[in-house]
């Protein structure tokens, strides 16, 4: 079969902009493999990780609220999906590859610990003397080693670009980057000083637009604030009195979804205009120069920027500073961090492959391989987990 790609040829295959990452011109696998005929490396990307069992455990990992408060709030896998689909429609404005981008948006999360934000911080208090937990680096070992699917390799052997995305998605970390991003990098180097490509910028504030949005969509279902709280808000206040305006008596939930996805609206069209007029007045030759600016190029214009700034500061306020969710963070702080002292005191505890992977008498190798099993949990499987392991009427199975 010739190098050409089924499908791939002639005018189906639309243009990319010079900036672009073009998936003919990928820097390849760590270890090589023939290509697909069907599909470009980008899109074997995206396809490794929605059919990984990192991804599949998403559903039940929660981003503010736990798994079981409620049937309508974000999951992480809900969340990671707006994020794509964001990601896909900016990324098809800019003409840059859009299966690049959904692949840098789907992988972004797969790492997080069970209990959202509250998990991580007790993973890392729990892993300080071994060098804390960051949710980005466990992203790479999901996707780099703790992926067991495949016959000739750990992980998912994505292209260069897709892990350079995910892991240098929020930008350069040459003086930051956590120890087991920077040993990954000894070996297999992605470029840790410079900015990732467009697509992986792209696929950033994709993340920031979809978590403002929904969050404020879960704390107003949750009556954690009011509609009447957001009509301070910038931005956000006159989209909502609009809406209000030109639907005069619309029941609640209407004018919420209606308000959002109009605000949603807002900001991907600035963050194309922004990032468009950008690009004119740098003119970048190909996608390196994209990695060798200062500053990142993907962005949103200051009437964005500034009111999403103060949306953030709202929502810590009034959401993640709530005393409900504080309640919740507590509790999930306790069930990692009594899940982690218990299984490293006792790892005879732990299943029979996980004892495998803890070894005997390395402390440093017991304490990573604890932390990859409960960063993999679910939330509910962490509570059973939990419940197995210190609820004398538990059933021990």
């Amino acid at each position: 079969m010739s190098n050409r790609r089924l499908g791939l040829e002639g005018p189906a295959r639309r243009a990319l902009a010079p900036y672009a990452c073009d998936p003919e011109r990928s820097r390849g696998r760590r270890y090589p493999e023939p290509e697909s005929a069907l599909r470009s490396p980008f899109q074997r990307d995206r396809d490794r990780i929605v059919h990984s069992t990192a991804f599949r455990r998403l559903e039940y990992k929660t981003q503010v609220f736990v798994n079981h408060e409620g049937d309508h709030f974000r999951t992480r896998l809900t969340h990671t999906l707006e994020v794509a689909q964001i990601a896909r429609t900016a990324a098809r404005a800019l003409a840059v590859d859009e299966d690049l981008a959904e692949a840098v948006a789907l992988a972004h999360d797969l790492g997080h610990s069970p209990f959202g934000h509250a998990g991580e911080e007790a993973l890392d208090a729990a892993l300080a003397p071994y060098g804390g937990f960051d949710h980005n680096a466990q992203t790479l070992r999901v996707i780099t080693c703790l992926e067991r699917r495949y016959a000739g390799f750990d992980g998912l052997n994505l292209t260069w670009e897709t892990l350079e995305g995910v892991v240098k998605h929020n930008g350069p970390l040459a003086t930051r980057a956590p120890a087991y991003v920077a040993a990954y990098a000894a070996e297999h180097d992605l470029e840790l000083a410079s900015h990732p490509s467009a697509e992986a910028q792209v696929a950033a504030l994709a993340d920031d637009i979809a978590y403002t949005n929904h969050d404020l969509d879960d704390g107003l279902r949750a009556e954690l604030f009011t509609l009447a709280d957001l009509q301070a808000l910038p931005l956000v206040g006159p989209i909502f009195a609009t809406v209000a305006a030109r639907y005069p008596g619309l029941d609640a939930p209407r004018l919420i979804h209606e308000s959002l996805r109009r605000l949603i609206d807002a900001m991907v069209v600035d963050l194309v205009e922004e990032t468009a007029r950008r690009l004119q007045g740098l003119q970048p030759a190909d996608v390196d120069a994209i990695r060798a600016y200062a500053q990142p190029v993907v962005g949103f214009s200051p009437k964005v920027d500034k009111p999403l700034q103060e949306l953030r500061g709202f929502l810590q306020a009034r959401m993640y500073s709530h005393y409900k969710v504080r309640r919740m963070a507590r509790k999930a702080r306790r069930v990692v961090r009594e899940l982690f002292d218990g299984l490293h005191d006792q790892p005879d505890c732990l299943p029979p492959d996980w004892q495998a992977r803890a070894g005997i008498g390395d402390d440093a190798r017991c304490a990573e391989a604890i932390a990859d099993y409960i960063a993999g949990m679910t939330d509910r499987f962490a509570l059973d987990e939990h419940d197995r392991l210190f609820n004398l009427a538990s059933r021990v199975q």
